[in-house]
């Protein structure tokens, strides 16, 4: 794994995968400026209903809308980052893929077969709808295990490594095997793909990192899903 890692480091400039590199940003980015635009016109909204009840005019009103905004955006972003990001590389990974491929695997590529866009984005999105809801149905667990000061890092770290251990494994598993067969080879590869999922998911907590993390998790499946099927 720590091969795949470096492997996939060094070919973060491959143009191919540069190029995806700044779809899947610009996509992520816009993705977060719309919400935040949507949340800033909610918020605006409510302070009108809500601010002359609270004794505010229009001016302290509209100064609490705009950092209400700032700070819901500035959550969102370290919550929901993870989700989005990984959203929308599942919807590019077929690019990376086919990118680490070409270079080590040629073999493997002229055998693969490419993912539809509709099957890629139901992939991504739902990824993302996945580490979303997940996470949230934990919340009670994460609040519970702040009180009672025990391991909340620790659960976070290994639900999340769980799921995107899942998730990356997927995206190069649809370009080589029949759909029905790939929850038989989940099973076969637990342990991998939880290690893929570990390092991945270490990538996203550290900041300027997390920003290449979707990518290299992409690339470091490809390696780590073709020398297991050498194995």
């Amino acid at each position: 794994m720590i091969q795949a890692f470096f492997l996939s480091l060094g070919q973060l400039l491959d143009r191919r995968i540069a190029i995806v590199f700044l779809k899947s940003l610009l996509v992520t980015l816009v993705v977060f400026a719309g919400a935040g635009v949507g949340l800033w016109f909610a918020m605006r909204w409510l302070s009108g209903v809500v601010g002359p009840w609270l004794g505010l005019g229009a001016a302290s009103g509209g100064a609490f809308a705009d950092l209400a905004t700032l700070v819901l955006l500035l959550l969102a972003w370290w919550l929901l980052f993870r989700a989005i990001a990984i959203a929308v590389i599942g919807i590019f990974a077929d690019e990376v893929v086919a990118a680490v491929e070409a270079r080590h695997y040629p073999q493997a590529l002229a055998s693969a077969r490419d993912v539809p866009l509709a099957r890629s984005v139901a992939m991504g999105v739902g990824s993302g709808v996945r580490i979303v809801a997940v996470n949230l149905l934990l919340s009670p667990v994460y609040l519970l295990l702040i009180v009672t000061g025990v391991g909340t890092a620790i659960l976070f770290f290994l639900v999340n490594a769980w799921l995107l251990g899942r998730d990356l494994g997927d995206m190069v598993a649809a370009r080589h095997m029949p759909y029905a067969e790939v929850p038989r080879w989940r099973g076969r590869t637990i342990w991998l793909r939880f290690a893929l999922g570990a390092i991945g998911t270490g990538l996203l907590l550290v900041p300027v990192l997390n920003l290449v993390a979707p990518i290299i998790g992409a690339a470091m499946a490809t390696h780590a899903f073709h020398r297991g099927r050498r194995q």
